[in-house]
């Protein structure tokens, strides 16, 4: 018999080998997902554009944590979307749903009892009924105007019972609905940025004619302004930059980097003499995060938002931007 020392499988390397076959798990049950997408998804796409009202979703334990989910991915995406916990729903909640609603109900086994009563409500009042569920011959399904009936797959647990990969499908399968329902609303940057104002995804939406400072006080000053009386605006202003218009257009900027470059005959100067001929600008609707990347790569710290017509509209700091968590 070997006198060797039983062999040790390192726990980490048990851990990480658990991690890679639950994803590769939940991986090849999304790929069969993808590859064989439940027939009626395009008309609950369909369903849910058409709504008047909202999408109401509800779901209880594991798939009440992922209809809350997919009701904020909808809402935050153009398509007005309300979670309904459905033992609230047996108590008075029922009362806000509207015949203008559209009611998506999640369950993998399709029989969960406390969606009884949201049921008979969307029965009795020709709500539009869709179901998420694994159970194609569940009583959801077959009270349900519209099924979307997810692939049997293992779960990814080690006993087969956790929903696990039940929940991913059914995360991944809202999230497509909420895709395919912004492509059809034609929901684009701007739109999100509206109903999402906060945060660092509202941040890196923002325009630069949001975030510049505008106004009577932009230190502007003609080609032939003698460099002492700019130098006064330009303290004055607060700026540490001054842009030189001729009929009311940019036709240079000038920096503390050009005072320098011109320090030994700078008070005899004329603005126009020590302006920066092409600097560079950017219009009110460039996304702040772009204007950013161009203040970066020349190395400045503020430009000039100009119109069409290269009137200067005001001045972008990149401080500003930093303070409103544009990066």
């Amino acid at each position: 018999m070997s006198n060797a020392p039983p062999f040790r499988t390192d726990p980490a390397a048990r851990v990480l080998a658990t991690a890679a076959r639950v994803l590769a798990i939940e991986g090849d049950a999304l790929r069969t997902l993808a590859a064989a997408l439940p027939a009626d998804f395009a008309p609950a796409v369909e369903a849910m554009l058409a709504c008047r009202g909202r999408v109401i979703v509800a779901g209880i334990g594991k798939s009440g944590h992922i209809a809350r989910k997919i009701a904020a991915t909808l809402s935050s995406t153009g398509t007005p979307a309300y979670f309904v916990h459905p033992a609230e729903a047996s108590h008075g909640d029922l009362g806000t749903l509207t015949d203008a609603d559209v009611c998506l109900l999640l369950s993998n086994s399709g029989e969960t009892p406390e969606l009884s009563d949201l049921i008979a409500h969307t029965r009795r009042f020709g709500l539009t009924l869709i179901a998420l569920t694994g159970g194609p011959d569940s009583t959801l399904a077959r009270e349900a105007d519209l099924r979307l009936i997810l692939p049997d797959a293992p779960e990814a647990c080690i006993i087969g019972l956790a929903p696990t990969t039940s929940t991913t499908m059914a995360l991944a399968l809202g999230d497509a609905l909420a895709v395919a329902l912004m492509e059809r609303r034609g929901f684009e940057a701007d739109h999100f940025r509206t109903i999402h104002p906060g945060g660092r995804l509202g941040a890196r939406l923002a325009r630069a004619g949001q975030l510049m400072r505008g106004g009577e006080g932009l230190p502007l000053v003609a080609p032939d302004t003698a460099m002492p009386e700019t130098l006064l605006l330009m303290t004055k202003a607060g700026y540490g930059i001054a842009g030189v218009v001729s009929d009311g257009r940019l036709v240079g900027v000038i920096t503390d980097g050009d005072l320098r470059r011109n320090m030994v005959r700078l008070m005899e100067a004329q603005a126009g003499q020590v302006a920066t001929r092409t600097p560079a600008t950017v219009a009110p609707e460039m996304l702040a995060v772009e204007a950013v990347a161009l203040m970066n790569a020349r190395k400045i710290t503020q430009l000039f938002v100009v119109d069409g017509d290269t009137r200067p509209l005001g001045i972008l700091h990149i401080h500003d931007c930093l303070r409103a968590g544009v990066q």
